[in-house]
Formats: structure tokens, C-alpha cells, sequence
């Protein structure tokens, strides 16, 4: 087995391989990569730990049919490494050697029969816009749980009716969830899907970047029972199992009517929220006293260090002080597309909704709100 292939074009696809490799494989094959050129001259690259599974598909310049597994952490350094000329990859009988230029690099193969199958890609769903499904689940999987002891918090909720998806992810303390549209391959498709966070996010940045239209692929509809979903995008696909879909009655926990409403500019807010939050501790929250014209921005009080500053702001409503975790904030902040933030609020204690302050159609609702818990202030 042997090809040869650009360095760049190799490097970049070990590379994304490699995420989806375990960090501690419960058995060492794991950890390996499946290297494989095919009768057709295709080189294959793919990662598989029984959860995930990536593969990459790419045309090297020359290719002798065969297949082999090396480490695939080693060889993302490696590749990464090599200087800008082509790449010679040839199997010599137990070990791989990777000619670069005056570069050479010998592995040690590992035992391609012992390498698990990857899955078979579930049937296609339908298509949406890299870059739009890419902005979207950064927004909602922001919110998901990192404590693996709550798995059902640690996912995101993707729900497809028709040409509409709708993801949700909450860790208790917010929630995230955007709309957008997409173009199913039955006008009439449903699923609810519970696809683990982390991969979720890091599938569709990959994705993302490839400036083509991603294909999702699901092989149960309903929610029920154990499935998987895919993604697909350029010669590249992933394939990760769902989650148990049970999940919270969020669309219950969005309130629709509030008593004051705040436009603020959304890098000026970002700023002073960071500003006042160099003198909060881990767990003590950002204040924020609303009213006519301005906001007061506070954090830090009695003998500790404090912080104190003013914004101007667009503001409707009744008065209103109210507490913040500032990372949280800062991270829903971040998530929203739009250079003027709206947070809209009941009282001090109920959840508030951050959204972009772009008009909505009458009645409408904006494609994406993030609900944050207030802190209960001390009286």
C-alpha cells in the first residue's frame, strides 16, 4: 500500500480524523487510524471508538491499493510538521514510512483486523447550508451541561418538522434555542433527535469550514429507541450514536410576556460585563440596576474589591435590578448574531431572554433566545 498526496491536503484531513479519536482508548486500536487507498485510487481516511466515527475521503496524486493502521496522534504531528512538498506514504512490511522532502518518519503499524468496522451512514435526511448549521449549533450547544453524571443535559435537542429544525440545549441554568430552516428530503419528515453536545459542536465547525452544503443523515425517526445521525459535507462524514431523548419541556420554561425590555450595543455590553467581572469572584454574580437611559453595572461588595460602570441604554418598562453569572452572560452574548443585544425581563428572580435586537414580524419570535437564570440577590 502506497500513495502520494500534497502535504497540506493530507495534513488538514489527518487532522480533522483525529478529533474523533479517544483521548484514553479503552483498548490500544483504538487509538489507531485506518489509512486505505482503493481499487478506484480513493485514499480513505477514518477514526472510530464505537461512539464517533469520521471518515475523509480524498484523490492523492499516485495510490498502490491496500490498508493500514497507525497511530493516529502520531501522525497528526507528523503531518503537521512536514515541510511544504509533497507526501510519499508507503507501507514496508510491519511499518509505515512518510517521506517528505529530506523528512522521513518510520511508524509502527498496528493490527488493521482488529479494528472495528465503521458504522454504515444512516439514510440521508436532507440538506442545510454549512455555514448556517455551523453559526446555529455554536449558539445552542453553548448551553449544554459538562456534567456527564445528567448525560440527558449534556446534549443538544434537534427537532425536525417539515423544512423547519429547531435545536435546544440547557444545563439547568440556561437555555439555548435556535430555528432555522433546511431543505428535508420529504416535505413531510419528522424526528427528534438527542445528539451528544460536544461532538455535535465540534462535527459542525469541522463541517463548517468546508463551504458546501451538509447532508444529515438518520437512521430513526420518532425519538425512540437507540439511533444515530450523520453528517456529511465535501468528502467528509461523521457518524456519533444519540442520547436516551428524554429531555425537559423547555418551550414551557420560555416566557412570552415581559415588564421592561433593554436594547444595549452588544460589543460595548461584552466589554464592560468583562470589566466589572475582574473583581467577581467564581460564584458571586454582575449586577445590573435598569432604568431610564442607562444601566449601572456592579460586582464585588463589603471589604472585597468592587467595580462599578454605566452604559447607556434603550429601555422600556418598570425598573429593575437583577443579577447574572457573568459567564454565562458573556457566553450568550457571544452567541447572538447581531451587534445590538435585547434582554428582556419580568422580575429580579424569574428567567430573562437575551436575543439580537433584530425586528421580528409582528407576533413572530427571533430564530434564536437564550434564557438565563437571574442570581437571587441578598437583601
Amino acid at each position: 500500500m502506497m500513495f502520494r498526496i500534497e502535504r497540506d491536503v493530507l495534513a488538514e484531513a489527518v487532522a480533522w480524523t483525529a478529533r474523533s479519536l479517544p483521548a484514553r482508548p479503552s483498548v490500544p486500536v483504538l487509538a489507531g487510524m485506518r489509512l486505505e487507498v482503493t481499487d478506484g485510487g480513493q485514499l480513505k481516511l477514518s477514526g472510530f471508538d464505537y461512539e464517533v466515527s469520521a471518515e475523509v475521503t480524498l484523490e492523492p496524486q499516485t495510490g498502490e491499493a491496500g490498508v493500514v493502521l497507525v497511530s493516529g496522534k502520531l501522525l497528526a504531528e507528523i503531518t503537521r510538521a512536514l515541510p511544504a512538498q509533497p507526501v510519499d506514504f508507503a507501507v514496508e512490511g510491519a511499518k509505515a514510512v512518510v517521506t517528505c522532502g529530506s523528512a522521513r518518519f518510520t511508524l509502527l503499524t498496528m493490527p488493521v483486523e482488529d479494528y472495528p468496522s465503521l458504522p454504515t451512514m444512516p439514510p440521508a435526511a436532507g440538506r442545510v447550508g454549512s455555514d448556517v448549521f455551523a453559526s446555529a449549533v455554536g449558539q445552542v450547544a453553548v448551553a449544554a451541561g459538562k456534567d456527564d453524571t445528567l448525560p440527558m443535559l449534556t446534549g443538544v435537542r434537534m427537532e425536525i418538522e417539515g423544512d423547519t429544525v429547531t435545536l435546544a440545549a440547557t444545563d439547568r441554568y440556561r437555555l439555548a434555542v435556535r430555528e432555522l430552516k433546511w431543505q428535508p428530503g420529504q416535505p413531510d419528515f419528522s424526528a427528534v433527535a438527542m445528539i451528544p453536545g460536544k461532538t455535535l459542536a465540534d462535527a459542525a465547525k469541522a463541517l463548517g469550514s468546508t463551504g458546501a452544503e451538509v447532508e444529515i443523515a438518520m437512521s430513526s425517526v420518532g425519538g425512540t429507541g437507540e439511533g444515530m445521525i450523520g453528517f456529511s459535507s465535501a468528502g467528509r462524514r461523521t457518524t456519533t450514536r444519540l442520547l436516551d431523548p428524554e429531555f425537559p419541556k423547555y418551550r414551557s420554561l420560555l416566557p412570552t410576556e415581559f415588564s421592561a425590555r433593554a436594547d444595549l450595543a452588544t460589543g460595548a455590553f461584552v466589554e464592560a460585563v468583562k470589566r466589572v467581572a475582574l473583581v467577581a469572584e467564581r460564584n458571586t454574580p454582575v449586577r445590573l440596576a435598569f432604568r431610564d437611559g442607562e444601566v449601572v453595572l456592579e460586582a464585588g461588595s463589603g471589604d472585597e474589591a468592587q467595580a462599578v460602570e454605566v452604559l447607556p441604554v434603550d429601555f422600556e418598562g418598570d425598573d429593575i435590578n437583577i443579577a447574572f453569572n457573568h459567564q454565562f452572560l458573556l457566553e450568550g452574548l457571544g452567541a447572538i448574531d447581531s451587534d445590538v443585544a435585547r434582554l428582556q425581563m419580568t422580575t429580579s428572580t424569574k428567567p430573562a431572554i437575551l436575543t439580537g435586537g433584530k425586528p421580528v414580524d409582528d407576533g413572530g419570535v427571533p430564530d434564536y433566545r437564550y434564557l438565563i437564570m437571574p442570581i437571587r440577590l441578598s437583601s
